[in-house]
């Protein structure tokens, strides 16, 4: 009897050893190097600003993702149930469409309609009645697989990121969840889309990101600044000027995972840091195949986002200009900051409020 349990135990364990060394996984993770985290230190030392934030209740609609400022005056929200929803100046919250989907990145566009990039179907546009027509879903032949953030030109030239061309959400798995294996792979999957509405014409400015996420272009049409995600940095493309074409860093080893990028007041781009790094993962990039092994241990064991409420703008050559937290992180998973004239309104992945921060708080 004791024989034949130890040899259970040893197929057991043998069963164990080969699952976690040879079971298939859905991503083929490269070696890179993650540059050393050196935490919340200046110009990200600890603040609590954040802690004086209030919230608009959405109701049965999560997720609000990235918000925009409607030509009346309103603002609009994406949710993770595919609606945009309308917040008057009362905070009053309505179903202004139904996009379907996942709505990530909103901007209003010149014509007073509303732009979405949605993860799932691609770029889209809502008339100020609610319709909703279908912009752009492929490039160059191949369909769009991970739609995530725009900016668009006074002359209604649209700059899109896609996060990745290999890994998509889908219909039944969430952007989260996706952007844990395209970060986890650092494939170099992401791109900048350039479209045209008048013509219909889109090509490629930039590939090889990790994750392209948010987006938002100067206030004089001279570049665009794209966060890298899975590089914890934000890049600048040059629009015009002697660096036309030219892609650089404007600022790297950021702590935590830049999304959206939202233009604010007087020049300045908002950021938000959507999860701390993971210093399990940073040790782990320059062994892909333990990145496999760690992959196939039950979700449970796998390193965690941990909460974490963090937002801050920069000007255009990388200059930290203010930097917001909330050590309790009430409201996690900040994407970015919407800024009006007396008001940061903060966007998230999860929950079913829209988190927002007037600024006399700030004093």
């Amino acid at each position: 009897m004791a024989r034949t349990a130890i040899t259970a135990a040893g197929l057991l364990v043998a069963v164990v050893v080969l699952y976690l060394l040879l079971w298939p996984v859905p991503f083929e993770p490269v070696a890179w190097h993650a540059p050393e985290d050196r935490g919340l230190v200046d110009p990200f030392g600890p603040d609590d600003r954040l802690a004086k934030a209030r919230a608009i209740d959405l109701g049965p609609h999560a997720g609000p993702e990235d918000a925009a400022a409607g030509p009346d005056g309103s603002l609009y929200v994406t949710t993770d149930d595919g609606f945009v929803l309308r917040i008057d100046r009362h905070q009053r919250v309505t179903e202004f469409a139904h996009i379907g989907g996942r709505g990530l990145g909103i901007e209003a566009a010149p014509d007073g309609s509303l732009l979405v990039a949605n993860a799932m179907l691609g770029l889209q546009r809502v008339g100020p009645d609610g319709a909703v027509v279908a912009l752009l879903d492929e490039v160059d032949g191949r369909p769009l697989v991970y739609a995530n953030d725009l900016a668009i030109a006074r002359d209604g030239t649209v700059f899109l990121t896609e996060s990745s061309t290999k890994f998509g959400p889908g219909p039944h798995r969430s952007t989260y969840e996706t952007a844990v294996l395209d970060l986890i792979e650092h494939g170099g999957h992401g791109r900048v889309i350039e479209f045209s509405p008048a013509t219909g014409q889109a090509s490629v400015l930039i590939d090889g990101l990790n994750y392209a996420n948010g987006i938002a272009i100067s206030d004089d049409r001279t570049y665009l600044l794209v966060a890298d995600t899975g590089a914890y940095r934000v890049l600048r493309y040059w629009l015009a000027g002697p660096h036309a074409g030219d892609t650089e860093v404007v600022i790297d080893n950021l702590p935590g995972f830049p999304d959206n990028i939202k233009n604010g007041l007087n020049g300045r781009f908002w950021i938000g840091l959507s999860g701390p790094r993971n210093r399990a993962l940073d040790r782990l990039s320059g062994h892909p195949f333990l990145r496999k092994v760690v992959q196939r241990l039950p979700a449970i064991l796998r390193p965690k986002a941990v909460p974490s409420s963090h937002v801050f703008a920069i000007t255009g050559d990388g200059q930290v200009l203010m930097d917001l937290q909330d050590p309790a992180a009430r409201y996690p998973a900040l994407t970015g900051v919407l800024e009006t004239p007396d008001t940061l309104y903060l966007t998230t992945l999860f929950g079913h409020a829209l988190p927002y921060l007037p600024k006399a708080d700030l004093l």
